[in-house]
């Protein structure tokens, strides 16, 4: 089994140089696949890799 990296909103917000909430809508809109955790959303390396690489 392979071991995935996870982003949290915040890491991803700061990686990408942008507002917690523009990451937050990007999930909300189902522009960013990302995976909830209880209270709490995860955001897969390769899922975020696939959302740039769209982006362009």
């Amino acid at each position: 089994m392979k071991n995935e990296q996870y982003y949290t909103i915040k890491e991803v917000a700061k990686t990408l140089k942008v507002a917690y909430l523009t990451v937050y809508r990007w999930i909300q809109n189902d522009k960013l696949k990302a995976y909830k955790t209880g209270k709490q959303y995860r955001i897969k390396n390769n899922d975020l890799k696939i959302f740039l690489k769209e982006r362009g």
